[in-house]
């Protein structure tokens, strides 16, 4: 795990600087984001906390359109987990509000821009006329073929992990699934994200430096990039730094480079 160091050259470089210095052929191929600091954000520049979520979808549209131009392949951003219905009531409807309100109004221009957005997630706690109309959205963008967005949503790792088992349970006792069978790709097919590729690349902002229960299976090798920028202040120059960072880095997946004697 690795800070953004304070010298980082995102200050200094721009954007077209920074593109520049990407390698093709060490991209990563899926970038997992905890979007932290949107209430911070709001108590700093001293209004509601609503006005910080709202800074905070600006932020979003950047780093997707930062991530249809670099060609990610995916992208995974935490919006709302198991563990926020904990908030007063007033921040949770507004929450879902806006997140529904803004992929309606965004959806014809993710289709303009080949992104196949997905919400993943439990579908406990939600009202079946809110999933309704998430499902009706995204399909509209099912065919496209460019950078697939996940929108993590009522969204926790432990529980998607408990109800991948209850599923592998049910098909183990119909006799759907061999248990001698069962193998990690496997369960991998019974997550969300069943069908993706595990996150190489997860980023942090806000300089919290903890999992809250984001991809837990999935993010076992991923490398993670910590910065103490608020989400609504991260700008695709540093997305862009975190991605410099991450091509930098060995990833050995537990093997050594150099195989000493033992």
């Amino acid at each position: 795990m690795q800070n953004n160091p304070e010298s980082s050259n995102s200050s200094v470089l721009t954007y077209p600087e920074l593109l520049a210095q990407l390698q093709g052929d060490r991209m990563p191929r899926h970038i997992a984001i905890i979007m932290d600091g949107n209430g911070r954000w709001a108590r700093l520049h001293g209004v509601r906390r609503s006005a910080g979520h709202k800074a905070g979808v600006r932020a979003v549209r950047r780093i997707v359109e930062t991530s249809v131009e670099m060609k990610l392949e995916y992208l995974t951003v935490y919006a709302f987990s198991t563990e926020n219905w904990r908030r007063s009531r007033g921040e949770v409807n507004y929450l879902l509000k806006l997140i529904l309100d803004s992929l309606i109004t965004e959806i014809d221009e993710l289709n303009r821009n080949n992104v196949n957005i997905r919400f993943i997630g439990s579908r406990q706690e939600l009202s079946s006329a809110y999933y309704r109309k998430v499902m009706e959205t995204c399909t509209r963008s099912w065919n496209n073929n460019g950078l697939h967005l996940n929108v993590a949503m009522n969204y926790g790792g432990r529980r998607e992990i408990m109800e991948a088992f209850g599923e592998i349970l049910q098909d183990v006792q119909s006799g759907k699934l061999n248990y001698a069978d069962l193998d990690e790709k496997k369960v991998g097919d019974y997550l969300y994200t069943s069908g993706m590729p595990d996150p190489d690349l997860l980023i942090r902002t806000s300089g919290e430096k903890r999992l809250s229960n984001f991809l837990v299976w999935q993010a076992a090798y991923a490398e993670f990039w910590f910065t103490e920028t608020l989400w609504p202040d991260f700008t695709r120059e540093e997305f862009l730094q975190a991605i410099i960072d991450y091509q930098n880095r060995q990833r050995r997946f537990g093997a050594r480079k150099v195989q000493d004697k033992i």
